[in-house]
């Protein structure tokens, strides 16, 4: 399966970063968000991914291709003019970064990759938000139950620590647990090719939520995987820098992946 990767919008709610870069392109531990997710999808299997650019697309591009000059160990050979690399390398996908229009709306930039998928079954998430959400779990329960597409559902960390009681005693304090206030739907989606059917009536101007989700909800046809692990997005400097507290105290609850390479670049 595909993993398609919402990452064209403007992310106006963290402009402070946003200003210059995508939102998926914001760091976190020295590496994009973007970078977090697909290690995390790569993990589980699924590294064969397609990108939805628009705003700043440059961005996005021009990492991808530093990564592929700067892996592994350089070798520069200044008398005869080249360039070899040789050492670990850590990372083994194929991506695609289809320009999807610098306004294009959800449902919009997933219409147009339709000629990237092949006709085929394909996964979609957003690029700003980090999760442990076991992937196959959820393909899983979107072939068994048999629907048009299936998100998943998380509980959002609650914004502010909670109390304890013991009668009218504080017992104790809970802080931030990942309680929230209710289910909302964290991306992480298994979509079947008649997606394209109901995006279609939308165009660029559709949104996967009200294009597409509310009318296959309305015919029964919108399945959710009930996920009660991790799950962050970033729109605020807040949320940001929550996540850069949880890595730098090395125990980031979305990164499932070693550290280990996968393979060495040969020398030229």
């Amino acid at each position: 399966m595909r993993v398609v990767i919402l990452a064209g919008g403007r992310g106006t709610r963290i402009a402070e970063e946003s200003d210059t870069k995508p939102k998926p392109m914001v760091d976190i531990g020295g590496r994009p968000i973007l970078w977090h997710i697909m290690r995390h999808y790569a993990a589980q299997g699924f590294d064969d991914f397609v990108i939805a650019g628009g705003y700043k697309a440059d961005v996005i591009k021009r990492f991808f291709l530093d990564e592929i000059q700067m892996a592994g160990d350089l070798t520069v050979d200044t008398r005869r003019g080249k360039i070899s690399r040789s050492g670990p390398i850590f990372d083994n996908w194929r991506v695609r970064i289809v320009n999807t229009g610098l306004d294009t709306n959800t449902g919009g930039r997933i219409l147009r990759l339709k000629p990237h998928l092949d006709g085929q079954p394909f996964l979609v998430t957003y690029g700003d938000g980090v999760s442990n959400v076991p992937v196959q779990a959820v393909i899983d329960q979107h072939r068994a139950r048999g629907h048009t597409a299936t998100i998943t559902a998380v509980r959002p960390p609650a914004r502010f620590g909670g109390i304890r009681f013991d009668g009218d005693d504080v017992a104790g304090f809970v802080e931030k647990p990942q309680i929230g206030e209710g289910w909302i739907n964290g991306g992480f989606a298994v979509f079947e090719p008649g997606v394209f059917d109901c995006l279609a009536v939308g165009g660029d101007t559709g949104s996967l939520e009200i294009t597409l989700y509310e009318r296959l909800a309305r015919e029964g046809r919108l399945g959710a995987y009930r996920h009660d692990g991790f799950w962050q997005c970033v729109d605020t400097l807040r949320e940001l820098r929550l996540l850069q507290s949880l890595w730098d105290s090395g125990k980031a609850p979305w990164k499932t992946w070693d550290d280990e390479p996968i393979r060495s670049a040969a020398a030229a």
